[in-house]
């Protein structure tokens, strides 16, 4: 399995792949550079939801890439997926624990709030998300979160940071060199006319911030 700790973080949305196929969908974005995958699909039905867990774990397994289940710890531990992506309204992060078990990536939504990422880390998350940051189409209510934010998390947390919301190859960079470690994004990659090439533009921003980053080391 490779490194799912630094890169884009792809997240599903049934209105936008609709009819098409998701592996095939989940595939490109894998294939432009995600290195996680999180299935997230509010309107199906639970054996529609479990079919389709089913053949994107295959797809992820097949390419070495984790996939994660948004909020449903049932549908994750009957599938075997990675681990889940837990809301303010989900279940608790140490019964998904329980669950799923000390392997399992399990991921919390703080919002604005950087008291609830401290103790979402302190009671074992793998990994905080932060968001949203700019105009979201998937969430146009989501409650805003400053750069700043990152900033201080980067200080202040040792597990992975994650940044959502309206996120483009073109905001993408600002969020990265703030102290974001991972870009998620839905509609930047699932709502554009090809997956694999929007994943590439924005998978390639961490390259561009490592780049940059050695060459203020060595002074240049």
């Amino acid at each position: 399995m490779q490194n799912w700790q630094r890169g884009l973080y792809v997240i599903t949305d049934p209105e936008l792949i609709a009819d098409r196929d998701w592996v095939t969908q989940v595939e490109a974005a894998i294939a432009g550079g995600a290195t996680l995958i999180q299935y997230r699909d509010k309107d199906a039905t639970a054996a529609q939801r479990l079919e389709r867990a089913r053949a994107l774990l295959a797809c992820c397994r097949a390419h070495e890439v984790p996939l994660l289940i948004n909020d449903d710890v049932a549908l994750a531990a009957a599938v075997g997926t990675d681990g889940v992506h837990l809301g303010r309204d989900d279940a608790a992060l140490a019964e998904a624990r329980r669950q799923l078990g000390p392997r399992a990536i399990i991921g919390v939504s703080c919002y604005n709030q950087l008291p609830r990422a401290l103790a979402a880390a302190e009671a074992g998350a793998d990994y905080v998300a932060f968001g949203r940051f700019f105009p979201s189409r998937s969430k146009p209510l989501a409650v805003q979160a400053e750069v700043d934010l990152l900033r201080r998390a980067r200080q202040e947390l040792n597990i992975p940071v994650a940044a959502i919301g309206g996120i483009t190859a073109d905001n993408g960079a600002a969020l990265i060199a703030a102290g974001a470690d991972l870009l998620a994004v839905i509609h930047g990659v699932f709502g554009q006319p090809g997956v694999a090439a929007a994943a590439r533009r924005l998978a390639g921003l961490f390259e561009h911030e490592s780049v940059k980053r050695k060459r203020e080391a060595c002074g240049v």
